[in-house]
């Protein structure tokens, strides 16, 4: 690997590490009042997933040189799984609990299958393109979760429930992670984090338009009742 394509790897995994500790205010506030409330496991055991699978790809066996990818993944995997340990110990419905334990068990089953089929069943070639079609498939569903946040930021007219931060966080993960696929090109490292950054630039462009949008509606009130 080339030092640029060391560097930006390295500068990669620095924010999506930053990415993976965005829900720590959540699990505080979880641990804080001993309870989960209305909060959903779901995000997380679908991250675990991803994470699962681009640890995969990311492996000499499927695709080489991508150690970065299996690196933050690794580390994405054990934070995501701290998070559901969490959630289980404090959700006082025990259905909650058993939600968590079926999918989680039908993640290492579905793995399972994938890494069977990929070394069994196919050459090397085919395993990279096999593993990298699905790995695409669950990171575009994961960069276009925010649609919903989407819809009701332009319903409400508000920002309130879409934290820049994070929205310029993704924006740059999927900036960087592209550049570091063009630069040892690897299409389905583009593909996915392409689209993410389209996806993060779209929410800025949302995010500024209504947070401006919402402060002229704000002083035309306050002029109104002057």
């Amino acid at each position: 690997m080339g030092l640029a394509h060391n560097i930006v790897g390295i500068i990669g995994n620095v924010i999506s590490f930053g990415l993976f500790l965005s829900p720590v205010p959540t699990f505080w506030r979880i641990c804080k009042n001993k309870s989960v409330e209305e909060f959903q496991p779901y995000p997380y055991i679908a991250t675990i997933l991803n994470c699962l699978m681009w640890i995969f790809y990311g492996l000499p066996l499927v695709v080489k040189d991508n150690i970065f990818v299996t690196t933050i993944n690794g580390v994405g995997l054990v934070i995501e799984l701290i998070y559901l340990a969490i959630y289980c110990w404090f959700a006082n419905d025990k259905k909650k609990r058993v939600i968590v334990f079926v999918a989680l068990l039908g993640e290492v089953i579905f793995m399972a299958v994938i890494v069977a089929i990929s070394m069994l069943a196919l050459e090397f070639k085919q395993r990279a393109l096999f593993v990298g079609i699905i790995c695409d498939v669950f990171n575009i569903i994961m960069y276009a979760s925010p649609l919903a946040v989407w819809g009701k930021v332009i319903k409400t007219k508000s920002v309130e429930y879409m934290p820049f931060w994070l929205s310029v966080a993704n924006f740059v993960n999927g900036c960087c992670w592209s550049i570091y696929a063009l630069i040892q090109f690897d299409l389905f490292i583009i593909i996915s984090n392409g689209l993410g950054a389209i996806f993060g630039a779209i929410q800025l462009i949302i995010y500024t338009y209504y947070y401006f949008y919402g402060k002229r509606i704000s002083n035309a009130k306050e002029n109104s009742e002057v």
